[in-house]
């Protein structure tokens, strides 16, 4: 069974949990342009698991913030999703904030 995926906005960080992946990302991409109005940071230290239109969807939310101007940067990487990044060459593109 899918956990889904769930997300709050606090002080400019938007916290992802839950599985970010093709079946449990639509509430979040239709949200999108509204959602990174408000976020500087994406926090994913809680999300257990990401497939790569998880991982599009990452990288589409930076090409927004960038488009509203705003810096992004991600908050939480996981070894797992570090490695995934790096099978996709985004170390440039997905960048921690630490």
């Amino acid at each position: 069974m899918r956990e889904p995926l769930s997300w709050q906005i606090t002080e400019r960080q938007l916290h992802l949990s839950g599985e970010l992946e093709r079946e449990t990302l639509l509430a979040l991409w239709a949200e999108r342009e509204t959602v990174m109005k408000q976020v500087d940071i994406i926090d994913v230290s809680a999300l257990d698991r990401v497939d790569s239109a998880g991982l599009a969807l990452l990288v589409h939310l930076r090409q927004i913030a960038l488009g509203q101007g705003n810096a992004l940067h991600f908050a939480g990487i996981t070894d797992k999703l570090l490695s995934l990044i790096a099978l996709y060459n985004l170390q440039q593109i997905i960048v921690s904030s630490a």
